[in-house]
């Protein structure tokens, strides 16, 4: 589904010109998205496609194809937003422990055109989270604060 032909048409049906610096962003986000990376991780490994890439252009670019609906952006107000590669409907499933974001099918019980035409609601962005511990990090409590 997710191809680098995919997100360079994608680029250009949204009128972006396809640079280098897009297209290692893109690369990053093919190998890494599947972490639903930060700006840092995608700069770090972005850097390494592109001599002299920097910081704010990598966040420009995410922000950009964010805001282009490219990308998805979670926003979390205590740890750094993070990108994905899947604009369609889904949800996430968070580990409060490592941090792991796993995507999941949504349930789909309302489709979005129906919740717009009865409500009377233009809908720009949606998301829905459950938080909680993943598979290695549920067989791994951790232990109570104090105690070695």
């Amino acid at each position: 589904m997710f191809t680098k032909e995919f997100f360079i048409s994608r680029l250009r049906d949204k009128g972006l010109k396809v640079t280098s610096q897009r297209l290692a962003i893109i690369d990053v986000m093919l190998e890494k998205g599947h972490l639903h990376p930060g700006a840092a991780l995608v700069f770090e490994e972005a850097r390494k496609r592109v001599r002299g890439l920097s910081l704010s252009t990598v966040y420009a670019t995410l922000h950009e194809f964010y805001r282009r609906g490219i990308f998805k952006m979670i926003e979390f107000d205590r740890m750094e937003n993070r990108f994905d590669r899947n604009i369609d409907e889904h949800l996430h499933l968070i580990c409060r422990k490592c941090g792991k974001i796993i995507d999941y099918p949504s349930p789909g019980t309302l489709r979005r055109a129906e919740l717009e035409k009865n409500a009377g609601f233009r809908i720009t962005d949606s998301r829905l989270e459950y938080y909680g511990y993943c598979r290695e990090c549920g067989e791994r409590p951790e232990p109570a604060k104090g105690l070695k």
